[in-house]
């Protein structure tokens, strides 16, 4: 069977990137691999062996068009009210907690934020499937 190890990413700032990340959801690099036209940088933490990968295309000074075709990153966490209070006092600005619940019954509970590129980051709250 097939083992998802990673999902990469295209970043204008490195810098803005790592910082978001690292205190979004605790990302730290894990790998650098340095080339002459781009960087990749892959982010973990303890929680998982998967892995983002921030691509950063020297030369690129305008941001990227994320198109219609991407939909969203997904993390989750134990305590969405906490996690929510802290993105928001660190600035960055998530969204209103929602509760799915399609036909009445809970699916799951969740806000979005997104990444200095514009990405959309959906956090869920760790219940049901999203354990």
């Amino acid at each position: 069977m097939a083992k998802a190890i990673h999902s990469m990413i295209r970043v204008l700032d490195e810098a803005k990137s790592l910082a978001f990340y690292e205190t979004a959801f605790g990302l730290k690099i894990a790998d650098r691999l340095d080339f002459s036209n781009f960087t990749l940088i892959y982010l973990s933490n303890a929680e998982s062996g998967f892995e983002l990968e921030l691509t950063v295309n020297k030369g690129q000074t305008e941001p990227y068009d994320l198109g219609n075709g991407y939909g969203h990153f997904a993390v989750s966490v134990e305590d969405l009210e906490a996690e929510h209070a802290r993105l928001t006092e660190a600035g960055l600005e998530p969204r209103k907690i929602v509760e799915f619940a399609p036909d009445g019954e809970l699916v799951g509970r969740f806000f979005f934020i997104a990444d200095p590129d514009g990405y959309e980051i959906e956090v869920l709250e760790r219940s049901g499937r999203f354990v």
